[in-house]
């Protein structure tokens, strides 16, 4: 059994490192720029999020000839509304609209915003983009061009690497990204006919999606994103990933508020690949090191080998994807990093609520969401707010 679990380890470690290098060597299309669609950003904004200026200032300064960025926050007091509006003023010649709602179009409270904001949306193109994140200046052109060289491809989405870390949360949470969850996506890219979907960064047609159910489709679900890929594929489109890397800034963020995120990304995998989910630790590198005591041939040397692939995965790829810069700090963090998500892995599927953007839920089967009501709330029924402003 340890040799086998040696040898499995061996394989997915080389694997995922193989697809992240290959995915990200692939060369862009390089299309004449004019030649390319209009796009309208599609932004959801809640809260201040690490660098949340600096991460948006980013999508202002996209070389794409012709794109506009729409906004959307949920109530009146949101602290990510001054930030826009420092935003537009900084830069008055890119089309930039503010949609502030009261929400309540979807149980999901970032499908709720995306519906608001679509409504300001000039372009049959459509980017979603989360608020976390920050592109380089060819990012936009980049990924609209692979979506106009393949009509058979629906929808494509980026790898995204954590940066800016400056706690031990925020250090372990970049170096899962960098790790396991950039080799799984870049892996699912290389081997599957259509690669994973995380809605960090996503590009398809609105007339497209809509004619699929849009997101009254998704509404009531904790995984949009990943239902919104199912939802293309279903149709027969193909889904990508980009060649462009995009980054998911992670700066301050605690150990708890890490481990809570990692429980809610399981509980997602859990209810919507149930069959396979029970085999996610056969691709963890720590799998000899996991499974050598109930064998009875423990040893320092199985150990051994478990911390030098996790320390090679992580580092491999960390240097790919965002260069040196903070690998010494944090590579050592990778083997128990690495044994803390077992836990939560086994943790998730016990797991039947979830606490997101102020809201609390019941997740079902495919992550169907069910409201729960607030303790010491009137059974009264009270019309949804669906007022809105644009600016």
């Amino acid at each position: 059994m340890i040799a086998l679990a040696i040898l499995l380890a061996t394989f997915f470690t080389v694997l995922s490192i193989a697809s992240v290098y290959r995915l990200t060597h692939r060369r862009n299309h390089s299309p004449t720029l004019a030649s390319l669609p209009p796009v309208t950003i599609l932004k959801p904004l809640c809260g201040a999020d690490d660098s949340l200026e600096d991460n948006l200032a980013t999508f202002f300064a996209q070389t794409h000839p012709a794109y506009e960025i729409v906004f959307g926050v949920e109530g009146d007091n949101d602290p990510a509304i001054p930030v826009v509006r420092r935003l537009r003023a900084r830069f008055p010649e890119i089309q930039a609209r503010l949609v502030i709602h009261q929400g309540g179009r979807a149980l999901n409270p970032k499908v709720s915003n995306l519906q608001a904001m679509l409504t300001l949306g000039s372009y049959d193109h459509i980017v979603i983009s989360d608020s976390n994140i920050a592109v380089p200046p060819t990012w936009l052109v980049d990924l609209v061009s692979e979506l106009v060289a393949n009509p058979e491809v629906g929808l494509i989405t980026n790898l995204f690497v954590g940066t800016s870390e400056e706690s031990l949360g925020a250090t372990l949470e970049n170096l899962h990204l960098a790790g396991p969850i950039a080799g799984s996506l870049a892996t699912s890219s290389v081997l599957m006919p259509n690669a994973g979907t995380v809605g960090k960064s996503m590009l398809f047609r609105r007339s497209e999606f809509e004619a699929l159910g849009g997101f009254a489709s998704v509404g009531s679900v904790l995984a949009e994103d990943y239902v919104m890929g199912r939802m293309f594929s279903e149709a027969g489109y193909r889904v990508r990933i980009a060649s462009t890397t995009v980054e998911n800034v992670c700066t301050k963020t605690t150990v708890a508020k890490f481990l809570q995120r990692q429980l809610r990304w399981s509980l997602i995998r859990s209810r919507v690949m149930p069959l396979s989910y029970p085999f996610e630790p056969l691709s963890s590198p720590m799998l000899p090191a996991l499974l050598a005591p109930f064998a009875g041939v423990w040893s320092a040397e199985v150990f051994a080998l478990g911390v030098a692939l996790t320390l090679v995965r992580d580092g491999l790829q960390w240097y790919r994807l965002r260069g040196s810069q903070g690998l010494v700090a944090a590579l050592p963090l990778g083997p128990i990093k690495e044994l803390a998500l077992v836990g939560v892995w086994a943790l998730a599927p016990f797991l039947s609520r979830v606490a997101w953007r102020g809201k609390r839920f019941r997740v079902a089967t495919g992550t169907r969401l069910y409201a729960e009501r607030a303790v010491g709330a009137s059974l009264t029924r009270r019309p949804t707010g669906f007022a809105r402003k644009a600016e």
